[in-house]
C-alpha cells in the first residue's frame, strides 16, 4: 500500500510543468461555492434586492472580481472545471448527463499529496464517488432543501434540519476534527439557491409585505435575436405552480407551463408532494403557517396574463433571495470560526457560484445561455497574509483559474495541461500586464436535458460578445456590451460591424486552437 501511494505521488508530480515553490507556512484553503447565485443577488456587486454582509466581508477584506465568468454555464460541468483546471472537452464532463472521471488529476489530489488535509462537504453532483479527499460528506444528486440524506465516506447518513445549516455544521465539524498538524483545504459547497428554492423558516418573513422590482427586460420579445432565444423553455411564465411556486392541490386548476421539462414525463405536482412530505410535522407546521396564505391569496386573485406573470416573478424571486440569505448567514458562521481559532490571516477564503442565474431578465430563470446573467458569476477572495484588502479587479477571470490559483499559493506545482492562470498574478504587488483579453465559452446540453437551450460556443472580450448556435440551427449573434449591456440588440446583420465580426471570428478560431477544441465538438 505504501509503495502504491508513493507511485501515485510521483505520477502527480511528473504531470506538473511549473516548478514547486517552497512555502514556509502553507496557507489553509476554504473554497465556498453556492449553486446558481447571480451577481444581482450579491450586495457587493450593487444588488438592489438583498444585503449579503458576509459574502461582502470577504470581498472588502480582499479582492472583488467584476468580470468572473464560467466556461460552460451548468452545474456539473462547472464543478469538473473547478477540480481539473480544464475545459469540458478535455475533462470529459460536458453536461449534467455525463459522469465525472475521478481518476484524473485534480487540485485536491495534488494538495493532499503535498501534505494537506482535504475535505469535501455539501453539493458534489458529479455522479462518481469523490476522490482526492481525506473526508467527504456529500448530497445525493441535487439533494433536498430539508432533511437530506448524505454520503459520508461511502456510507449514507440521514440528517434532520435545513440543508444550508447542515452543510455548515458538517464543515465546522471537519475543521474542528482535522489533523491540525497539516494545512487544510476544505471545499464547502451549498445546494442553495438552486431550484426549487425552499427557504428556511427563519427567513419566511423576508419581503412578505413588499414587491421587488421587475427587471427592465422581463417582457423581452427577443425581436432581434436568433431562434435560440424564443425557443428556450425557461421562462418564468412557464414555471410549475406546484414544485416551483409551492401551490398546494386545490388552489390552482392546472399547471400553467412546462417548467423547462419539455416533453419529458416529469410530474411536477407529484414531485412537490414528495418534497413537502419530506418535512417533519414541526417543519410542516412552520411551512403552512407562512405559505397557506400565499395559496389562499392566489386562488382568490384569479390572475391571468401579465398579472399572472408578475405574480410568478414575485413568488420566485422572494424564495430565491430567502435561500441566498441562509447561505450568507451560514458563511458568517464559518468566518467567525476562523476568527475565533486564529486561522483568518493564513487562510485563503474564496466565495463563488458554479455559474450565474437569471432573476427575471429576459423573462427567464435558470442559466445555460452565454448572455451576461448566466455567464458571469460572483467571485470574492480573501487572504490577509498575501492580498491587500479593498481591491477591485476588472480583468477577465474564469473558473479555470481556481485550481491553479490555489496550487500556486500553496507552493504546489501546477500541471502543464491546466488551462487557467493563477489569480495571484492580478492581486499581488505587481499585477500582470499580459492577462487574457478574451474568453471562450461552450454549452453542450441540447437536445437532451432540460430547458431547450441550443448548443452554442462563443467569444467574449472586454466590450464585445460573439455567439454561434449550432446542432439543429446555424445562427450568430453579436453584442456591443458597452452600448447594449442588456444584450437585446443583436448586431450580426449590421454592416457597420462587419470588420468586428471578422475580428471576433478570428479570435474565436485562435482560442479554439490554443485550448485544443477539436472541430468534431460541433458535430456532437
Amino acid at each position: 500500500m505504501h509503495t502504491f501511494k508513493l507511485m501515485m505521488v510521483c505520477l502527480l508530480i511528473l504531470s506538473c510543468e511549473s516548478k514547486q515553490t517552497i512555502v514556509a507556512d502553507p496557507p489553509n484553503i476554504l473554497f465556498i461555492m453556492s449553486d446558481d447565485h447571480a451577481n444581482a443577488a450579491v450586495s457587493i456587486y450593487g444588488s438592489n434586492l438583498i444585503e449579503t454582509p458576509n459574502i461582502d466581508r470577504i470581498g472588502k477584506e480582499g479582492a472583488v472580481f467584476t468580470n468572473s465568468f464560467v466556461t460552460n454555464s451548468i452545474c456539473a460541468p462547472s464543478r469538473a472545471v473547478l477540480l481539473t483546471g480544464k475545459y469540458s472537452h478535455l475533462n470529459g464532463l460536458r453536461d449534467n448527463l455525463d459522469t465525472f472521471d475521478g481518476s484524473q488529476v485534480t487540485f485536491p489530489k495534488l494538495l493532499r499529496a503535498e501534505g494537506y488535509y482535504t475535505a469535501m462537504i455539501g453539493k458534489w453532483h458529479l455522479k462518481s464517488e469523490p476522490t482526492g479527499f481525506d473526508h467527504y460528506e456529500v448530497l445525493i444528486g441535487q439533494g433536498p432543501y430539508y432533511n437530506p440524506p448524505m454520503v459520508r465516506n461511502g456510507d449514507t447518513i440521514e440528517h434532520i434540519g435545513y440543508t444550508s445549516d447542515i452543510i455548515t455544521d458538517l464543515t465546522l465539524d471537519a475543521l474542528e476534527n482535522r489533523d491540525t498538524s497539516k494545512p487544510f483545504c476544505v471545499l464547502y459547497h451549498h445546494k442553495a439557491p438552486h431550484r426549487n428554492w425552499m427557504p428556511s423558516p427563519e427567513h419566511f418573513g423576508m419581503y412578505a409585505d413588499q414587491d421587488l422590482p421587475v427587471p427592465a427586460t422581463f417582457f423581452d420579445d427577443y425581436r432581434t435575436r436568433s431562434r435560440a432565444a424564443p425557443e428556450q423553455d425557461m421562462r418564468i411564465d412557464d414555471m410549475f405552480l406546484s414544485s416551483d411556486l409551492k401551490l398546494q392541490p386545490g388552489y390552482y386548476d392546472e399547471e400553467t407551463g412546462t417548467g423547462g421539462a419539455g416533453s419529458s414525463s416529469f410530474d411536477a405536482a407529484a414531485n412537490w408532494e414528495r418534497e413537502y412530505n419530506r418535512l417533519t410535522p414541526d417543519q410542516k407546521a412552520a411551512w403552512d403557517a407562512h405559505y397557506q396564505k400565499v395559496n389562499e391569496d392566489f386562488k382568490a386573485a384569479n390572475f391571468t396574463g401579465r398579472e399572472l406573470s408578475e405574480w410568478k416573478y414575485q413568488r420566485y424571486i422572494k424564495d430565491y433571495l430567502r435561500c441566498v440569505k441562509s447561505v450568507d448567514d451560514n458563511i458568517g458562521r464559518v468566518l467567525d470560526y476562523l476568527d475565533e481559532h486564529g486561522l483568518t490571516d493564513n487562510t485563503i477564503v474564496v466565495y463563488t457560484s458554479d455559474q450565474g442565474f437569471y432573476l427575471g431578465e429576459h423573462g427567464w430563470y435558470d442559466k445555460r445561455f452565454m448572455y451576461e446573467e448566466s455567464l458571469k458569476m460572483p467571485l470574492v477572495m480573501r487572504y490577509p497574509n498575501k492580498i491587500e484588502p479593498g481591491q477591485t479587479r476588472d480583468e477577465i477571470v474564469l473558473n479555470l483559474d481556481f485550481a491553479p490559483t490555489l496550487l500556486d499559493y500553496a507552493g504546489v506545482a501546477i500541471p502543464h495541461d491546466f488551462q487557467g492562470k493563477s489569480l495571484s498574478q492580478l492581486v499581488g504587488e505587481n499585477p500582470a500586464e499580459d492577462w487574457r483579453q478574451s474568453m471562450y465559452y461552450h454549452y453542450y446540453e441540447y437536445p437532451h436535458g432540460w430547458h431547450s437551450v441550443k448548443r452554442h460556443e462563443g467569444v467574449r472580450t472586454d466590450r464585445f460578445k460573439l455567439i454561434h448556435y449550432y446542432n439543429d440551427i446555424d445562427a450568430w449573434e453579436l453584442y456591443d456590451l458597452q452600448e447594449d449591456p442588456d444584450e437585446v440588440n443583436n448586431r450580426i446583420d449590421d454592416p457597420k460591424m462587419e470588420g468586428k465580426i471578422v475580428e471576433l471570428k478570428q479570435e474565436l478560431a485562435k482560442l479554439k486552437e490554443v485550448l485544443q477544441v477539436p472541430d468534431s465538438e460541433l458535430a456532437r
